[in-house]
């Protein structure tokens, strides 16, 4: 006669399994979104990068090409000192050669463009708007970066930065142009900069 063994697992063994269980699957649970995190922090991070190197490329390519000639008021180049919650937010307008629009309209490469900063929900917005000088026709607004931590142009005039100008009063377009962009990175703000030396300086 044969006897076999029909033990089963015991209430303890199970619950001893079911509790180890449990723990490993939270601790994969925990790196899994540990990673995805990371990744996401690491893609943001990729973005912001991209879009202030866009950023301060254009502002390169405008302000090189830069426009300005005495006593033609159309023509300027303005920089305002300004700040929003204690960070700098210049305003910049000016003057630029541009690329003509493809289309039935009638379209001009002579363009006022116009950097500003605003706030919206807490965060410090950069905008940029541009209008042909030639035609009267609503200028286009749109945001060039959606969260900054600072603005800041400064002129150069003979060896001296300032935070001001106007063709207005100087008579002349700045010597070159320092901009700086602050932009967050993690738990610190990192400065970006661009020097620029206007071309068509008359």
């Amino acid at each position: 006669m044969i006897i076999t063994d029909r033990r089963g697992f015991t209430l303890l063994e199970l619950l001893v399994a079911l509790a180890l269980l449990v723990i490993i699957a939270g601790a994969l649970y925990g790196s899994f979104f540990t990673v995805i995190r990371g990744r996401d922090s690491a893609t943001a991070g990729m973005e912001s990068l991209r879009e202030t190197s866009a950023t301060l490329a254009q502002l390169r390519h405008e302000i090189s090409s830069a426009l300005y000639v005495r006593g033609d008021k159309r023509l300027s180049f303005v920089v305002e000192d300004r700040d929003q919650f204690g960070k700098p937010a210049s305003n910049l307008t000016f003057s630029t050669l541009g690329m003509t629009r493809v289309g039935d309209m009638p379209s001009s490469d002579q363009r006022e463009v116009r950097y500003r900063t605003r706030e919206k929900e807490g965060r410090l917005l950069l905008t940029r708007s541009e209008k042909e000088l030639l035609f009267d026709r609503e200028p286009q607004q749109y945001p060039q970066m959606e969260e900054i931590e600072g603005f800041l142009v400064e002129c150069n005039d003979n060896g001296k930065w300032v935070r001001s100008w106007d063709t207005l009063l100087n008579g002349k377009l700045p010597d070159a142009v320092r901009i700086t962009l602050m932009v967050k990175d993690g738990d610190s703000t990192l400065p970006y900069y661009a020097y620029i030396r206007p071309r068509l300086r008359q």
